[in-house]
């Protein structure tokens, strides 16, 4: 069926949710995908920052073909192979910039999207602020955050063009500048005992590779505990290496939260997210308090084991460190660049005045280029893990010529 076929069809069939590029993805490997003309692509968004070992690894296609093979759904009433190994490597992965002598298991809730990993994090914290401390109900974001579309998730989005139309919202929710220290303070004051957690995204993706302080977010995890709160990190999109050397965006940070909420890279391409709590707070959850029907499944752990596996094996968390500050570097150099942002391959360009972002990534489809922008003047890169310096080159130079 061609493109235009395509197009007609789903103009009929298809809610009008999003404004798709005509362009009609039909195959690809590692940096590049195939259209149904034949045409290649280098991808530098990789499927929103999901395709963290590029398209159709061959580790985790396989084992998404032989699991499917033997079993690929039977519910979360019965236990399944591979998923007490995957959520311990997982705990491991929290764990590693605690102390030895320090560190204790993280529980893991297994989802489907990030947005039902925030909203398993949403739960817990209220109902552990219940069970365990003040009892408070109101969770703090930031200002321009982005934690998913769902009701709740949208009422933690700190964005009020995306919450308008689907007012009233659900409640209990405070938003603050990102980095504002003294009005972080001051909204605990105005709220004694009310507040149950802080959730953050080390760095905020959505509204254009924004990075929180150190000094924020280690102030941020004092208050929260000053004041019998959790401090929650969203690292659905910073996480699994996105960001380079570790696994976790908060670990660059030096803060260690109470509740992280995952997904996107996590299974390589595969729908999975998690939400990893520290055991003493995931205590909280008692059977029939949170579930899922498809969160788990046997083919979602296939893929994340494989795809963190591979990561180990690969050595992709050295490459995402090295080839993101080459292409932080190579953009900085460009004309029309005015500011660069970022950490390991979560990256953001703003453009001048007067050259607009959703005009290059149009005209990069004519040369090859999957590209995205989050603002009308800013790009957001978020190219598979194994992205090359080369890559980095062919980018570099044709947006030279786009810009």
């Amino acid at each position: 069926m061609s493109l235009e076929q395509t197009q007609d069809l789903e103009s009929q069939y298809v809610m009008h949710t999003f404004a798709r590029k005509p362009v009609k993805l039909v195959s690809g490997s590692g940096m590049k995908v195939v259209d149904d003309t034949g045409k290649e692509y280098v991808d530098f968004i990789a499927g929103i920052g999901v395709n963290c070992l590029g398209h159709c690894h061959p580790k985790v296609a396989g084992a998404i073909a032989e699991q499917a093979q033997r079993l690929m759904h039977v519910s979360n009433y019965y236990y399944i192979e591979g998923r007490a190994e995957l959520a311990r490597t997982v705990s491991d992965l929290l764990n590693e910039q605690v102390p030895e002598a320090e560190r204790a298991p993280w529980q893991s809730f297994f989802s489907n999207s990030g947005a039902e990993s925030n909203e398993c994090a949403t739960k817990l914290a209220r109902l552990w602020s219940k069970r365990f401390s003040h009892g408070g109900q109101n969770i703090v974001t930031l200002d321009r955050s982005f934690h998913g579309r769902t009701l709740a998730t949208l009422a933690e989005t700190a964005q009020p063009a995306k919450q308008d139309l689907f007012r009233p919202l659900p409640g209990g929710f405070l938003h603050t500048p990102i980095n504002d220290i003294p009005a972080l303070e001051q909204l605990f004051a105005e709220h004694p005992e009310g507040i149950c957690a802080i959730l953050v995204e080390p760095i905020q993706g959505e509204s254009g590779v924004h990075p929180c302080t150190a000094e924020f977010l280690q102030a941020a995890e004092r208050i929260a505990h000053e004041n019998g709160a959790l401090l929650m990190c969203d690292e659905v999109q910073t996480g699994i290496y996105r960001c380079g050397t570790h696994p976790f965006a908060f670990q660059h940070f030096g803060v260690t939260p109470d509740v992280v909420s995952i997904a996107k890279g996590i299974a390589g391409g595969f729908p999975m997210g998690m939400c990893a709590a520290r055991a003493d707070i995931a205590r909280a959850f008692e059977p029939g308090d949170h579930g899922t029907t498809f969160g788990g499944s046997c083919l979602a752990v296939a893929a994340a084991s494989a795809t963190l596996q591979a990561i180990k094996d690969e050595g992709v968390a050295e490459n995402a460190t090295e080839v993101g500050a080459y292409l932080r570097e190579r953009l900085a150099a460009l004309p029309g660049v005015v500011e660069v942002r970022g950490l390991g391959l979560m990256c953001a360009c703003d453009l001048a005045e007067g050259v607009s972002a959703p005009d290059v990534v149009m005209r990069g489809l004519d040369e090859g280029l999957l590209l995205n922008f989050t603002g009308p003047h800013t790009l957001r890169f978020l190219p598979p893990l194994v992205c090359s310096k080369a890559d980095v080159d062919l980018l570099t130079e044709k947006l030279e010529a786009l810009l």
